[in-house]
């Protein structure tokens, strides 16, 4: 096996810096969110969810229903824990439900 040279990168430190150098990191995060979010939380929260949008750290959850908000609300922390660990990185800094 060839030995890589001190000009060689892996692919995934390329993909990584092709990322951030596009501004493309925020959007994949979010695909990656609104996917895991249905898988997490089951289809029938998912059906009440109309949008989630991550802008700046900051995770919004628009919900339809008032009661499932207001429960929702309660356990923030913990769906900012889980996705960021499904993420792998500290993406969402705070979750906002709407």
């Amino acid at each position: 096996m060839e030995e890589r040279g001190n000009n060689q990168t892996t692919l995934k430190d390329a993909l990584k810096a092709m990322l951030d150098h596009y501004k493309l990191k925020g959007k994949l995060n979010q695909s990656r969110i609104r996917h895991q979010w249905e898988e997490m939380m089951g289809p029938s929260i998912a059906n009440y969810t109309k949008d989630i949008k991550l802008y700046k750290g900051k995770l919004f959850i628009i919900i339809d229903s008032a009661p499932l908000r207001q429960e929702l609300s309660y356990g923030k922390e913990k769906i900012r824990k889980v996705l960021n660990e499904q993420l792998g990185e500290e993406a969402i800094r705070e979750v906002i439900i709407r």
